[in-house]
C-alpha cells in the first residue's frame, strides 16, 4: 500500500484495502477475546482468593458474553469460500396464492431488513414490485456488509408460512410459500465475461414509490442475457445509467451462481450422488396456527417464538446451517 504506483489501478487497490481491513478485523477480534478471557480469569482468581461471591454474577455474565463472542468469531472463520465476504443480493419471489403469498413476502422482507440492521449492515432496494392489494410481487435487496453473503447463503430456498389468513373472511388456515434467492455481489470478476452482443436491454417507466421521476421517464432497466435467457431488472434509481449499472451487477451474480451450480452438479456426478442443488426446495416452516413454531428442515432446529424470528432473530438458523456444512466437510 506504500508503493507509489498503488493507486494506479483503483479496482486492484480497493481489493488490497478490503483484504487488509479483513485481516485487521481478525487480529483485533482475537485480541479482544484474549483480553476478555484474561479479565474473567483475574476476576475468578480474586473470588477464590478472597472467598467473596459478590463478583460472581459479573464473572458469570462476562463468561456468557465471551462464549457468545467466541462462537461468533468461530462462525466468521468458517466463512472462507470465494464470495463469502462479499455483499449479498437477496431476491424474494412469492409463490402461488396471490395476496396471501405477497403479504408473506412483505413479512420476510421486514425480517431480513431487521436482521441486517441489527448486524450493522446497510440495506438498499434494487427492485420493488408492490402487490395489488398488499405485500410485494417481487423485491431485490442489496445487503452491504462484511460476510453478508456468507451468512445469508444459509437462507436460500423456499420459506413456508402456515397461519389464519387476515385476508380470508372465513378465518381459514392458509399455507403460503416464498422463494428466497441469495447471490454474492460481484465487482470485477475475470471469470465472468459478458459480451454486449449477448445482451438485450429494454427501458420502461418505473412503478411504485420513488418520487416525481416515477412514471415520467423511462429510467427502469430490464436486461436479458440471450445465451442463458436470464432476465434482471432494476428501477430503484432516478438515473437510467445507474439502474443499468445495478442490473449488470445482478446479472454477473446470476452468472456466477449458474457457474457454481454447474460445478456442484459435475461434482455430484463424479461422486455418484443424486444431490439436488435445490434452492427452490422448502428449507423452513413458520407456523402461527394451530401452534407456534419455526422449524428448519435441514438442521431440525426449532424455535417456539415465531414473532421474534420474523422480527429478525434468525442467527440461530444461520449458525446451525453453517456448522452443519462445516461438519459435513462441504
Amino acid at each position: 500500500m506504500t508503493d507509489p504506483d498503488f493507486w494506479n489501478d483503483q479496482a486492484k487497490a480497493q481489493k488490497v484495502i478490503d483484504e487488509n481491513n479483513r485481516l485487521k478485523w481478525l487480529v483485533q477480534e482475537m485480541k479482544e477475546l484474549e483480553e476478555s478471557q484474561e479479565e474473567i480469569q483475574v476476576m475468578t482468581e480474586l473470588i477464590a482468593e478472597e472467598d467473596d461471591d459478590s463478583m460472581m454474577p459479573e464473572a458469570v455474565e462476562g463468561l456468557k458474553k465471551l462464549k457468545q463472542k467466541l462462537d461468533d468469531f468461530e462462525l466468521a472463520l468458517l466463512l472462507n469460500e470465494p464470495y463469502d465476504k462479499n455483499n449479498a443480493i437477496l431476491e424474494l419471489h412469492p409463490g402461488a396464492g396471490g395476496t396471501e403469498s405477497q403479504d408473506w413476502a412483505q413479512i420476510l422482507l421486514r425480517m431480513y431488513t431487521r436482521w441486517a440492521e441489527r448486524r450493522g449492515f446497510k440495506v438498499e432496494t434494487l427492485d420493488y414490485l408492490p402487490g395489488e392489494e398488499a405485500g410485494v410481487k417481487s423485491v431485490t435487496l442489496l445487503i452491504k456488509g462484511h460476510n453478508a453473503y456468507g451468512y445469508l447463503k444459509a437462507e436460500k430456498g423456499v420459506h413456508r408460512l402456515v397461519r389464519i389468513s387476515p385476508f380470508d373472511a372465513s378465518g381459514r388456515r392458509h399455507t403460503s410459500f416464498v422463494s428466497a434467492n441469495v447471490l454474492p455481489e460481484i465487482e470485477d470478476d475475470g471469470d465472468i465475461e459478458i459480451r454486449s452482443e449477448d445482451l438485450k436491454i429494454d427501458t420502461y417507466r418505473s412503478s411504485g414509490a420513488g418520487g416525481q421521476h416515477v412514471n415520467t421517464t423511462d429510467s427502469a432497466v430490464r436486461i436479458t442475457h440471450l445465451p442463458t435467457n436470464i432476465v434482471v431488472t432494476c428501477q430503484s434509481e432516478r438515473s437510467q445509467i445507474k439502474n443499468r449499472e445495478r442490473a449488470m451487477k445482478i446479472l454477473k451474480a446470476r452468472l456466477v451462481e449458474r457457474q457454481m451450480e454447474e460445478k456442484q452438479k459435475e461434482l455430484a456426478e463424479l461422486q455418484g450422488e443424486q444431490t439436488e442443488i435445490g434452492w427452490g426446495n422448502q428449507i423452513r416452516s413458520y407456523v402461527f396456527h394451530p401452534y407456534s413454531m419455526v422449524k428448519d428442515h435441514r438442521t431440525q432446529v426449532e424455535v417456539g417464538n415465531v414473532q421474534a424470528v420474523v422480527d429478525g432473530e434468525i442467527d440461530v438458523f444461520i449458525e446451525a446451517y453453517l456448522r452443519k456444512k462445516m461438519n459435513a466437510g462441504d
